[in-house]
């Protein structure tokens, strides 16, 4: 990968991971309700996603997926129907007081994890990155060792960065009317996601 396209990659890395979605909420909900070193472990889950999507997509196989129209309507359903079912549960719980070290390490992990890998809209953006930036005339594990660095370490500031937004956001939402409707909002925006989610078509591998 010359140093051109590595730059082109590493820009559209930080659009992809930077623009808000269901992994920054969830950041941003662990942030403001857990103590930030176990909020950290939302961001572990997400690079171990994202490492394992990197893997997928080097081997072909988020191509696969999205050709296939069956499977990735089932997939649309079910991470519509869980991001959903993450935002009408979060609004619910937004009276009571937020969990400060309720959530097990385990639970903090599995659940950014599913939120993480779930979404088949991360089956456009790998896609998008290995249709777009790949050299097919250089064996794809030499330009592996370029590309995984480079979005994991991304990935890593960007969803820190989130973290630390909602840690902030916590330790300003001192008032309890204020607390409740930040957690509403979040909230929300897993349902909006969920929404978009199943009205989502199947994405367009290039030729």
């Amino acid at each position: 990968m010359s140093f051109e396209a590595w730059t082109i990659f590493a820009l559209f890395w930080v659009v992809f991971v930077t623009t808000p979605g269901p992994n920054a909420v969830n950041c941003i909900s662990n942030g403001m309700s857990l103590p930030f070193t176990k909020a950290m472990l939302g961001v572990l889950a997400i690079l171990t996603q994202a490492s394992a999507f990197l893997v997928l997509s080097a081997l072909g196989v988020t191509a696969l997926i999205a050709a296939s129209p069956t499977g990735f309507f089932i997939a649309k359903l079910v991470g519509a129907g869980f991001l959903i079912w993450l935002g009408v549960r979060g609004w619910k719980a937004a009276a009571n007081p937020a969990p400060i070290s309720e959530r097990p390490a385990r639970h903090v992990y599995l659940h950014a994890l599913a939120v993480a890998t779930i979404n088949p809209k991360s089956v456009a953006g790998y896609l998008a990155a290995f249709s777009q930036f790949v050299q097919p005339d250089v064996p794809i594990w030499e330009q592996m060792l370029v590309i995984m660095p480079t979005a994991l370490i991304i990935t890593t500031l960007s969803y820190i960065g989130f973290t630390l937004l909602g840690a902030l956001m916590g330790r300003a939402a001192l008032g309890a009317v204020f607390n409740i409707w930040v957690r509403r909002v979040m909230a929300t925006c897993f349902i909006i996601y969920g929404v978009l989610l199943g009205t989502t078509s199947a994405p367009a591998a290039r030729g």
